[in-house]
C-alpha cells in the first residue's frame, strides 16, 4: 500500500464521526434519487405495458344511444385505427354484508374473443360465458373490499329490473387503474366497481339492441387527434354526444400520470437539497483539513510528492465517504423504492407493478454524488497544491482581526466573556457563518415542506368534506328526473332535509378556447350542499351569470364580466350567451356553477334533475338504504361518510409513511450539519479552550463556548428555515397542482411547532455528544507545543 494511502486511511479513521456525518448526507441524498427515479420508471413501465397488452384506447366518446351502424363510417375516418363500441351503465348494486347500496359501473363484453380495445386481465377465475346472461366478472378492488369470491351472487336493479348475477371472475382493465365513481375524486372500493358483462345480456336488459352508448378508439401513427375528434362531433351531434376526448381527459390515465409527474419534480428538489449540503461539509471538513496539515503537505511535496499526489490525496477524503454514500445509499434506495411502490400498490389497479431497478439510475446517482464530493474538494486540493513547501513548513500567518460589536469596554461589561468569546468568533467568519445557518435552515426546510404537504391534504378533506357537503347520501339517477320527483323524496320517511341539482354537459367557448364542461345548477348554497374556495370561505350563488373555479376561468381566458358562449351537447343541442358573474378558488376538479331555475330557461325545457342530496335520520338510515337498493332510476349512490373514510385511509398511509421517512433524512441532514460545526470548531479552537480551562474556567464555560455557538447558529436557522420551508411549499404547491386539484397555501401552528421540536432535539442529540468529546480533553497532550 502506498504511503499516501495509509495516510488517507489513517486521517480518514481520525475524522471517522465528520467523515460518517457526510456519507449519511449523500446516502439520503442518493436513497431518494434512486428510489424516486426507480419507482418513476416503474410507473411509465407498468402503464405503457399495461396500457399496450390490454389495448388502452387513444379516443373516447359517450352518447345517448346511438345505432350500430355508425361503427363502419367512424372506421372510415381519416387516422381512426381500430373502433370498439359497447354499452355502459351505472346501476345500484345489493352487495351480502353491506348495509349500504353499492354502484357497478356495467360495462358490456363483445360475445366472442377480448374486446378490440379497453381489454380486460382476468386475475381470477374466467370470462362470463355469453350464454349464460347472469355471469359477470367483477373489479378487483371491489371483490377484495367486500371479501367476494368467484362464485358468489350479487343483486343489482337494471332499468328497474331486480336481477342477480353470478360473479365468475376477477378482473382488471387499463381503462380504471385508477377506480372511482364518476363524479368523485377518491376511490370507495368497498361501494364502488366496475362490473363486465355480456353484451347480449346488457342490450336485453337495457332495451338496446343493435345500439351502442360508448365508442373507444385508436389512431394511425401521426393522425390529427383535435380532426378525429372534430369528425366524431359531428357524426354523433344528433345521438346525444357529449364530445369525444383524448387519453388527457380520462380520469384514471389523468390520476396515474400527474402522479408521474409529481415524482418527477420530487426527484429534482429533494436530492439537489442534501447534495448541496454534502458539498458545504466537504468543503469545510478539507479546508480545515489542509489547514492543520500544512507540514505535513510541506513535507511530502519536500520528499518528491508532485502536486497531482497531494491534489489526488486531498480528493481521496471526498470520495472514499461518497463511495460509502452511495453503495449504502444505492442499498437503501432500492430498499425504500419497494416501500414506496407498495403504497401505489395499494392505490392503483395494476395486474402486476414490478419494482424496476434501472443500473441507469445508478449510475446517474453515481455521476451526481462524485460531482458533489469533487465540488466540495476541489477548493481544498487547490489551496494544498498551491501551497510551496517552504511556506507551509512555516505556521501559517494569523489573521488581522478588528474589534468587534463587543469588545467596547462600555458593553463588554454587560456581557459574560464565554458570550463575547462566542460573538467574536462569528464576526471574524461571518461567510462560514451564513453558509452554517442556511444548511442547518434548509434541514428545517425539508421539516416544514414534509409537514405543509400532510397539512394540505388535511384542509382538502376539511373543506371537501366539511364545508362543501354536509349530507349524508347523494342518490345519482339513470335518467333527468323531472322537477316533481321532489316531492316523492322528500316524503320519504326517514328523510329530515332533501336538495336537487342538474347538470348538463355543455362546451364553453371564450375567442378562441374552448372547454368540454357539466354545468351545474344548485337550488341553493346555504344549505347541504355549499360553495367553499380554499381558504374554507364560504361564496354565495350570483342571481344571474356563471360562476366559475379558478382555473377553469383561467383556461377559457375569462374573467367576471366576460360573456361565454355555451353549447349544449344534449336535448335541443341549444347555443346561448351567458355572462360570467364571479370566480370561485376550489380545491377539486373545473366546476361552472349557475342556479338551478337560470340553467332551466338557458336549457329551454321545463327543468329536469340529475341528483338528489339527502339529509336522513340515523335511526331510519337501514331502511331507508335498503329502500335506494330497490328503487327503480337510480344509477348510484354515494355516502359521504364512506368516501371520507376511504379518503382518510388512503392518505394517513402514504402520508403517514412519507413523513416519517423524510422526517428522518432532515434529522441526518441537520445532524450532520451541527456535528461536524461542532467538530471543526474544537478542532480549530481546541489549544485555545484548553488555555481557558488551564486559566480557571469550568468546563461548563468551555462547554458554552464551544456549543454556544452552534447553538446561535440553530436558532437563527430557525427562522430562516421557516421561511425557506413557506417558499419551496409555495414553489411545491404551484408544480403539484393540476386540473384535478389545487394545493392549498396553509400553514399551521403545529408545522412549525413539529419542525422546532424536531430540530430542538437534534441539536440536543448532537451537543451531548461533542459535549462529551470536550468533556474528556486531555489538556497536557493538547498544549504540547509542536515546535
Amino acid at each position: 500500500m502506498k504511503q499516501l494511502n495509509r495516510k488517507l486511511l489513517r486521517d480518514l479513521w481520525h475524522l471517522k464521526g465528520q467523515m460518517l456525518a457526510v456519507t449519511a448526507v449523500v446516502l439520503c441524498g442518493i436513497a431518494v434519487f434512486v428510489s424516486m427515479t426507480n419507482v418513476k420508471y416503474s410507473l411509465e413501465v407498468s402503464r405503457s405495458d399495461y396500457y399496450s397488452r390490454y389495448r388502452f384506447a387513444d379516443l373516447f366518446m359517450q352518447c345517448k344511444r346511438a345505432p350500430e351502424f355508425l361503427l363502419g363510417k367512424v372506421s372510415r375516418i381519416p387516422g381512426v385505427a381500430t373502433v370498439s363500441t359497447r354499452i355502459v351503465t351505472d346501476v345500484t348494486v345489493d352487495v351480502p354484508g353491506l348495509d349500504e347500496p353499492a354502484t357497478a359501473h356495467l360495462v358490456s363484453l363483445p360475445g366472442r374473443g377480448d374486446p378490440a380495445l379497453n381489454g380486460v386481465f382476468i386475475a381470477e377465475g374466467r370470462m362470463p360465458d355469453p350464454s349464460r346472461p347472469e355471469e359477470v366478472v367483477v373489479s378487483k378492488p371491489f371483490m377484495k373490499a367486500n371479501r367476494l369470491q368467484p362464485g358468489d351472487q350479487i343483486g343489482v336493479v337494471i332499468n328497474g329490473r331486480w336481477k342477480r348475477l353470478q360473479i365468475v371472475g376477477v378482473g382488471l382493465s387499463p381503462e380504471y387503474i385508477y377506480e372511482v365513481q364518476p363524479g368523485a375524486f377518491f376511490p370507495d372500493n368497498r361501494r364502488f366497481g366496475v362490473f363486465w358483462m355480456s353484451r347480449e345480456a346488457l342490450e336485453s336488459a337495457l332495451d338496446m339492441s343493435g345500439a351502442f352508448n360508448d365508442m373507444a378508439l385508436t389512431l394511425a401513427h401521426g393522425a390529427s387527434e383535435k380532426e378525429v375528434i372534430r369528425q366524431l362531433d359531428r357524426v354523433f351531434a344528433r345521438y346525444g354526444s357529449l364530445g369525444a376526448y383524448g387519453r388527457d381527459q380520462q380520469l384514471s390515465d389523468r390520476f396515474i400520470a400527474d402522479e408521474i409527474r409529481i415524482l418527477g419534480i420530487q426527484i429534482t428538489i429533494l436530492p439537489t437539497i442534501f447534495l448541496a449540503v454534502a458539498v458545504f461539509l466537504l468543503n469545510i471538513v478539507l479546508r480545515r483539513l489542509v489547514s492543520t496539515q500544512r507540514e505535513q503537505i510541506a513535507v511530502l511535496k519536500a520528499m518528491g510528492y508532485s502536486n497531482e499526489d497531494i491534489g489526488l490525496h486531498v480528493l481521496g477524503f471526498a470520495l472514499v465517504p461518497t463511495v460509502a454514500g452511495v453503495i449504502v445509499g444505492t442499498a437503501a434506495g432500492a430498499w425504500l423504492g419497494t416501500l414506496f411502490l407498495q403504497l401505489y400498490r395499494d392505490v392503483y389497479n395494476f395486474p402486476a407493478l414490478l419494482y424496476v431497478f434501472r443500473i441507469e439510475n445508478a449510475l446517474a446517482a453515481v455521476l451526481l454524488s462524485f460531482g458533489a464530493a469533487i465540488a466540495g474538494a476541489l477548493e481544498a486540493a487547490r489551496q494544498a497544491v498551491a501551497l510551496p513547501p517552504a511556506e507551509a513548513m512555516r505556521p501559517e500567518s494569523p489573521p488581522i482581526y478588528k474589534p468587534g460589536i463587543l469588545d467596547n469596554p462600555q458593553i463588554a461589561r454587560r456581557f459574560s466573556t464565554p458570550l463575547r468569546i462566542i460573538v467574536r468568533n462569528i464576526e471574524r467568519h461571518p461567510f462560514k457563518a451564513a453558509l452554517s445557518v442556511t444548511m442547518i435552515a434548509l434541514s428545517m426546510a425539508i421539516l416544514v415542506v414534509t409537514r405543509y404537504a400532510y397539512d394540505a391534504v388535511e384542509r382538502m378533506s376539511e373543506v371537501e368534506f366539511g364545508s362543501r357537503h354536509r349530507e349524508d347520501v347523494t342518490v345519482i339517477f339513470n335518467d333527468a328526473m323531472p322537477p316533481s320527483t321532489t316531492f316523492s323524496f322528500a316524503a320519504m320517511p326517514g328523510v329530515l332535509d332533501a336538495e336537487y341539482y342538474r347538470e348538463e354537459p355543455v362546451r364553453l367557448q371564450f375567442g378562441h378556447h374552448s372547454r368540454r364542461q357539466t354545468l351545474k345548477g344548485l337550488q341553493r348554497t346555504d344549505g347541504l350542499q355549499r360553495l367553499a374556495d380554499s381558504e374554507d370561505r364560504l361564496q354565495a350563488l350570483p342571481e344571474r351569470g356563471l360562476l366559475l373555479t379558478t382555473t377553469l376561468a383561467d383556461l377559457l381566458g375569462v374573467g367576471p364580466g366576460d360573456v361565454v358562449q355555451v353549447e349544449f351537447l344534449q336535448g335541443a343541442r341549444r347555443s346561448v350567451s351567458v355572462p360570467v358573474a364571479g370566480t370561485i378558488d376550489e380545491l377539486l376538479g373545473l366546476s361552472a356553477y349557475l342556479r338551478i331555475e337560470e340553467l332551466n330557461r338557458l336549457a329551454g325545457d321545463g327543468g329536469a334533475l340529475s341528483a338528489a342530496v339527502l339529509k336522513i335520520d340515523g335511526a331510519r338510515r337501514a331502511a331507508m338504504y335498503e329502500r335506494f337498493k330497490q328503487t327503480p332510476g337510480v344509477a348510484g349512490t354515494m355516502m359521504l361518510s364512506a368516501m371520507k373514510k376511504s379518503f382518510d385511509e388512503m392518505i394517513a398511509k402514504s402520508m403517514n409513511t412519507s413523513t416519517f421517512i423524510l422526517t428522518s433524512f432532515a434529522c441526518v441532514l441537520a445532524f450532520a450539519m451541527m456535528y461536524n460545526g461542532a467538530r471543526i470548531t474544537l478542532s480549530e479552537r481546541v489549544r485555545e479552550l484548553s488555555s481557558l480551562r488551564v486559566l480557571g474556567m469550568t468546563k461548563k464555560e468551555i462547554a458554552v463556548i464551544l456549543l454556544g455557538e452552534q447553538a446561535i447558529f440553530c436558532i437563527a436557522a430557525i427562522p430562516v428555515g421557516f421561511l425557506i420551508g413557506i417558499g419551496l411549499s409555495v414553489l411545491l404547491a404551484g408544480a403539484l397542482s393540476s386540473e384535478l386539484y389545487r394545493m392549498p397555501l396553509i400553514f399551521t401552528p403545529v408545522n412549525f411547532l413539529f419542525a422546532f421540536a424536531v430540530m430542538v432535539t437534534v441539536a440536543i442529540v448532537t451537543g451531548l455528544i461533542v459535549g462529551r468529546r470536550l468533556h474528556t480533553l486531555d489538556l497536557i497532550a493538547v498544549l504540547k507545543t509542536r515546535e
